[in-house]
């Protein structure tokens, strides 16, 4: 059945996902947002597969996989048998090394031939999401046209597909233009193209076959919630206009314990059918199945076993104590005696970082500051939270518009000295997640320059990335001088201010789970990269502060610890844990939540 079949009440009315009932062709893709159990679930896929006696690869190209914990061994780049399940064999490709030694491969013939300012802007147009995603592909490329490959497994499975904007790339002629080498905005991730020109029928091969419905299926994974539901849709409709359509739908983590038991239980079922009666039109009608809320942590082989049957196993770990937290309250008490005037809230979709810039917002406002409370959420939920009063403004960047904007500057100032064969190449560069964020920065830059009396909180951060290509940009260009003031005054003065810890924070958001945290963690890894300081941390949504008795919520709250232990760690004791919410978020009931 459909999604759309699934009416209220009626969530365990969908399908059961059973790899084997179901026509997965020989390639498999697992694609999602962060810590929706892509890995998990390609794991288990890959077991069942081969417990039945097919042989099987699998392989991950994610830069936090934890495939090494779930099957608990040791793995490499080169392949690993699974002990207990012979016909398996896993291998886990480093996307980061590949990129880095990609990096090097490009940039390396120009060290000591070159100014050491037009290196290190080469080495920031090479350091981004959009290159690791290009040396992932590079890597998983060989796997899927590898005809070796393909007569000795019966299937090649994949723990996480390229995305729409990597696929055009790549469809695209492998040709740096002048234009982007001298570009003033920085922008760009066809750099990483650069020296693929020979790899170029190996790519057109792997798209072809990732499109080719007799030989691929393409597996979304989501959870019962808004964010996920909403990225899947998204991703779903970027591959479908590339021609990969064969698609299939995977909810992961549908409670379906005794509800009754408590109110906290009752709540949830409320909320993840709410999240499914308004699934989004795109995956609406796609064949659609479940995966029930486990009460464990899938690590292992008899675990990965279990995850696709429909008994499931109950933790019995010890119990962990939690380190320590501080509340909400005194995270922003904080933030008022140290004067801070420019927050943002970090992290990944579906974190919580627009209620929590609200409340930190509304916090700052009773202790007597002015505010500039501003996102760049499509959806802009800040509006049915607060309103602008006499002490906050509250406001929201179109992204689409943001970037609208930025595309016709760069193509303007592009058509008066490029052919329009070679503009061909700019406006893919200008599709790029690179450009988005630019884009919605230079809005950054002047909403913070033109509120020096206010406190400036932002939901949603530019990446180090994007600061990092800023910087560089501005630099080469001071020394270069090929071409003088197109960098925003507002964009030169915010990037220093961004790193003066006395001014800015930046509080990344995240949940207590392992994909969520080590993607925060790389979040914070990559400002610090760019100079940024990080002090604050925030675990939102966590049962262990909730009461309940529901024997599988509370082995969940139980499995949290671990995470939030972490999180504490990597904080240094700067952490703000935040309970599981049963009730809605309105402008009404906003402000007791985080009291």
């Amino acid at each position: 059945m459909g999604a759309a079949d699934s009416k209220e009440g009626e969530c365990t009315m969908l399908k059961l996902y059973e790899p084997a009932k179901l026509d997965l062709k020989k390639y498999i893709f697992f694609t999602g947002k962060g810590g929706v159990g892509k890995t998990s679930t390609a794991c288990a896929t890959a077991v069942t597969f081969a417990d039945r006696g097919n042989k099987v690869l699998l392989i991950s190209t994610d830069p936090a996989s934890n495939l090494q914990d779930v099957f608990e061994t040791t793995l490499d780049n080169k392949g690993v048998q699974i002990q207990g399940v012979p016909n398996l064999t896993v291998l886990n490709l480093d996307p980061i090394q590949a990129a880095y030694e990609y990096k090097e491969s490009v940039v390396g013939p120009y060290k000591g031939k070159l100014p050491e300012s037009v290196i290190k802007n080469m080495e920031e147009q090479l350091s981004g999401a959009c290159t690791v995603e290009i040396a992932a592909f590079n890597e998983f490329s060989n796997y899927l046209t590898n005809k070796e490959l393909e007569a000795k497994y019966d299937y090649i499975i994949f723990d996480t597909a390229p995305t729409g904007h990597t696929l055009r790339m790549l469809q695209l002629p492998t040709a740096w233009s002048t234009f982007i080498s001298e570009s003033q905005h920085g922008a760009s991730c066809l750099g990483q193209l650069a020296g693929l020109e020979d790899k170029k029928d190996m790519y057109k091969n792997a798209v072809n076959n990732l499109a080719n419905a007799e030989l691929t299926t393409l597996v979304l994974i989501a959870k019962p919630e808004y964010s996920p539901l909403f990225e899947a849709s998204k991703t779903s409709h970027e591959l479908k206009e590339l021609g990969v359509k064969n698609q299939i739908l995977i909810i992961n983590g549908i409670f379906e314990g005794d509800a009754g038991l408590c109110d906290i239980s009752k709540r949830l079922v409320e909320k993840q059918t709410t999240a499914l009666q308004n699934i989004p039109e795109e995956i609406r009608n796609l064949p659609a199945y479940k995966i029930p809320l486990r009460d464990y942590n899938v690590t292992g082989i008899e675990k990965i076993r279990l995850m696709l049957k429909s008994n499931f196993l109950t933790d019995s770990s010890e119990v962990v104590e939690i380190k320590g937290y501080h509340k909400l309250n005194e995270l922003i008490g904080y933030l008022h005696a140290q004067n801070k005037k420019v927050l943002f809230t970090m992290g990944k979709g579906g974190v919580g970082k627009t209620t929590l810039a609200a409340s930190i917002a509304l916090g700052l406002i009773a202790r007597g500051e002015k505010v500039h409370l501003t996102t760049t959420d499509p959806a802009n939920h800040l509006k049915l939270l607060v309103e602008s009063t006499e002490n906050l403004t509250v406001s929201s960047i179109n992204p689409e518009e943001a970037v609208k904007k930025y595309r016709q500057d760069v193509l303007e100032k592009a058509k008066q000295t490029m052919s329009q064969e070679d503009l061909s190449y700019i406006e893919e560069d200008l599709r790029s997640p690179c450009t988005q964020e630019i884009a919605i920065f230079n809005v950054f830059a002047s909403i913070v320059d033109a509120c020096d009396e206010e406190v400036v909180v932002i939901d949603t951060a530019p990446t180090g990335h994007t600061l990092l290509l800023l910087d560089a940009t501005e630099t080469y260009h001071k020394e270069v001088a090929r071409i003088k003031g197109d960098l925003p005054d507002a964009v030169k003065k915010l990037l220093p201010r961004l790193r003066n810890a006395q001014e800015t924070e930046v509080i990344i958001v995240t949940l207590p789970e392992a994909t969520p945290v080590y993607e925060a963690q790389r979040l914070e890894e990559d400002l610090k990269r760019a100079g940024i300081h990080t002090n604050w941390w925030i675990v939102n949504s966590s049962f262990s502060l909730v009461d309940t008795e529901q024997p599988l919520l509370t082995a969940k709250a139980k499995a949290e610890r671990m995470w939030i232990n972490r999180v504490y760690d990597l904080a240094k004791g700067h952490i703000v844990l935040l309970p599981w919410l049963k009730e809605n978020i309105t402008a009404k009931t906003l402000p007791k939540f985080f009291e």
